[in-house]
């Protein structure tokens, strides 16, 4: 059943994929044409979540200096993070429609994504920390902890020889599950009244906590397949 789940899970997961590829396959090829190289493509992908960054931290530091929390600039950079990190899947498009596939594009790439998840966890954990809610920066960081946590595992386990892509929280869904927080808390902020007790980042907090807590098990899920597999090799 388990294993029934899963396979089902793939296929859809899957499905969404290619649909994703067949829409954006006609802008490859138009990149490819225009001689933008994978690594290219990346290191935008990468400098578009650096600005969601700074903008989240311009964000914290306005409400900090007691300008409340700016919902236009959170809205902001929820639209950055899931437009840039649209990258992620283009460079890999772009190397293998274009012939340019390389070890170190794939390390490359793999590399900056680990730098667009420090920069905009790391942003919305500062934004947090000047909306004084501590509490959803501390569960900010551990969401941060599971991500590179799940990343490093599967490095780790590749350089064993172990193929090691189990769990539900990879940085596909991460990503998803951040932009789209930080859009619905940024679109609330911004129709909410002022005097309203409901406070909009509690969405961002809650999405955190999600990510804290699905990420950190996948990266535990994927050392309890490491171990499996290694114990078959003795």
């Amino acid at each position: 059943m388990e294993m029934e789940i899963k396979t089902k899970a793939t296929q859809a997961r899957g499905a969404l994929q290619q649909g994703i590829y067949a829409v954006i396959n006609p802008f490859v090829r138009l990149l490819i044409r225009m001689g933008v190289t994978p690594n290219i493509v990346t290191t935008i992908g990468m400098l578009g979540n650096l600005a969601a960054a700074a903008v989240l931290i311009a964000a914290g530091i306005k409400a900090q200096n007691g300008g409340g929390a700016d919902f236009g600039l959170v809205t902001l950079a929820g639209a950055l993070i899931i437009g840039f990190s649209l990258f992620d899947m283009l460079d890999g498009q772009v190397a293998r429609l274009g012939g340019m596939a390389s070890t170190f594009g794939a390390m490359y790439d793999s590399v900056l994504d680990r730098y667009c998840e420090l920069f905009t966890l790391g942003g919305l954990a500062f934004y947090l920390i000047g909306c004084g809610d501590m509490t959803g920066a501390v569960i900010t960081f551990f969401a941060l902890v599971g991500s590179i946590m799940v990343s490093y595992v599967r490095a780790r386990a590749e350089g064993l020889d172990i193929e090691c892509k189990i769990g539900f929280m990879q940085r596909p869904e991460r990503v998803v599950v951040t932009s789209a927080a930080a859009l619905a808390a940024g679109v609330t902020g911004l129709c909410t009244e002022p005097q309203s007790a409901f406070d909009p980042n509690i969405i961002l907090v809650v999405a955190m906590g999600i990510i804290a807590v699905f990420a950190n098990l996948t990266a535990f899920a994927r050392i309890s397949h490491c171990r499996r597999e290694l114990c078959k090799k003795k």
